[in-house]
Parts: structure tokens; sequence; C-alpha cells
């Protein structure tokens, strides 16, 4: 593994005051979006959609790296430009996702990351492409006597060995260990699986070999269930997420992102910018966010196709707001 090309890419990955846009829905998440708006889900329409995303003027000015999935990274604008291509003109860093879905864990609800089986072929052919970044998520829910430990270290081992692949062709790994929001929990409760969870993963990762500096943490913000009484605010947020970050990241860790993960918009933006404005934080903090920026320009795209540059200045403004709350200035 070459070091200093993960370093450089993670460098340019966490610029400031720029952070990721993850435009890697699976079909099925995307199939519910288009599906609530009446947007009809096809794949040309599909096409349609990512190409105002990726063709946004100016973008590059908050956005460092797009997160693909593997239909848009071989997929084309109308004017027949690779998607892939238009980003590295732009000076954006292309990131594909790695895993393919989710599976049960030993017959229980729990349900453990897939897709290593040909990643490794997989990630030569996105690397030809021009990815220098990818993405595997673990997605754990709190509930009655879950996550068990079992299921926290195979998912921990699965990611382990995606990083070392990744990092093996010079690609950053990102990992992303989600903890849901679904649920009633309460934010202390989130701080413990989240605390858990972490030091398996970084257990793991050690373990393998995988060099820390080389890649991101996409972790979800210590916060209260959705369905939770009194839900924390954006300062309990900020607290606790930054105590967290401190005692069970490495300080050595590449960069840090955040995921929306479930949050309403205007929740992401100002968690985001709570952290920021903690004085001292030992990293630099930004968004990995899809749905918290792409969801005004899908809602304006889907009432009005014809008026592509009016959904890009809304996707413009969602990153410029998420932009000034990676550096605590948005107000």
């Amino acid at each position: 593994m070459n070091q200093e090309i993960l370093i450089n890419t993670v460098k340019k990955l966490i610029t400031s005051p720029k952070g990721i846009l993850a435009i890697d829905e699976s079909l099925g998440t995307c199939r519910g979006r288009f599906e609530k708006l009446s947007v009809p889900f096809t794949e040309e329409k599909r096409r349609e959609y990512r190409e105002l995303l990726i063709t946004a003027p100016g973008i590059e000015q908050y956005i460092s790296g797009y997160i693909l999935v593997d239909e848009t990274a071989f997929q084309k604008t109308k004017a027949v430009v690779p998607f892939t291509d238009v980003l590295i003109k732009k000076g954006i860093c292309v990131g594909i996702t790695a895993y393919t879905g989710y599976a049960p864990f030993n017959g229980t609800e729990e349900k453990v990351t897939e897709g290593l089986n040909n990643f490794s072929d997989r990630i030569k052919e996105y690397k030809k492409l021009g990815a220098s970044f990818s993405k595997w998520r673990e997605m754990i829910r709190i509930g009655q006597n879950i996550p068990t430990e079992n299921f926290l270290n195979e998912n921990a081992k699965r990611m382990a060995e995606y990083a070392l692949i990744c990092q093996r062709e010079e690609i950053v790994p990102f990992v992303e260990p989600e903890i849901m929001i679904d649920g009633d929990h309460s934010i202390e409760k989130c701080y413990e699986i989240t605390a858990r969870n972490l030091d398996v993963v970084f257990s793991e990762l050690k373990s393998a070999g995988v060099y820390i500096p080389g890649i991101i943490l996409k972790t979800s913000m210590v916060l209260s269930g959705k369905n939770a009484q009194n839900r924390a605010d954006s300062g309990k947020v900020a607290e606790m997420t930054i105590r967290i970050l401190k005692k069970h990241v490495p300080k050595d860790i590449g960069g840090i992102v955040f995921l929306s993960g479930g949050q309403t918009d205007e929740e992401a933006v100002n968690n985001l910018n709570a952290m920021n404005k903690i004085p001292n934080l030992p990293w630099r903090l930004t968004f990995s966010y899809g749905r918290a920026i792409q969801n005004p320009a899908l809602q304006s795209w889907a009432k009005n196709p014809e008026d592509v540059s009016g959904a890009q200045k809304l996707l413009l403004e969602a990153a410029r707001n998420n932009s000034l709350a990676s550096i605590g200035e948005y107000k």
C-alpha cells in the first residue's frame, strides 16, 4: 500500500470548508423517494436526476467528494460524458460504495453487511473509472437485547477486510458504522452502543493491519431515538458526540465526517454547526450527507423537471449551508 497516496486523498477530502455529498442511495431507497414524489422509477429518470446533482455549476466550492453507487459510476451525461469524468474535471474526488446489501445474521433481526465476495475485482474496476475512495456501511439497530457482541464482531471483521482491500489498491476506505435513529432510545443509550461499537471496529481495523491515518470515519452522531420523548437538543448532541470521538476514536484517524441518518435537514446542519463551535477540536469535523443536502433539489425537480438550474441552485444553497456549519459559521 502507498501510504502517501492515501494521505493525499484524505487531505483533499477533508479540505476546509468542504464536505462530501452522498448520492449512493440503494435502489430501494431511491424508489421510495421517487414514488413519494410521483417521479417514474426508471433508469433514465435516475440518470437524469444524478446528472442534475453531478453537473451543478460551482458545487466544487463546497463539495470535495461524491459517493456514487455502482449504477451511477457507469452512467453518462446526456452529452455522453461519463459522470466520473465530470467530477474529476471539477477537482472532485470520486467514491464508489463497496457493500451490496444486508443479510440476516444467524437467523436474527440483526442484519450484517455483504459485498466482499467479488470486491477485490470490483475495486480494480472502480479505480479504472477514477475512484479514489470507497464506502462500507454497518447498519446497527438499538433494541431489546440488540446489538449483540457476536454481531458487532462479525460486522467489524468484514469492515476491516474491506478497508485492507481498499488500501492495497491506494483507495481510501470510508468506514461507516451507523447507529440507526429508529426507536425510542435515549441519547445516553445511543452513546453506550456507539462507544461499544467504535471500540470493536477500531480493534479489528488495527488487528487487520489497516493504516489508520489513511481511512475516514463516517459516523452517526450521538442522538436520541427519533421516537424518544424529550429528544436531546443540538448542544447536547454536540457535547456527547465530541466526547465519544475523543474517547473512542484513535487520535491519528485520517478524518471524521458525519452522516445525516434520519435527521431533518435543519437538525443535520445545526448539529454539525454546534460541534464546530466547540473550541480546540483535535480534528476537522465535516459532513458526508445525502438526503439532507439533496432534499430541496429533489423536491424542486420532481415538481418541475424542466427547471434543472432552479433545482441546482437549491442544491448549492444546501451545500453552502453545510459548508458553513463545517466551520461553525452557519446562522
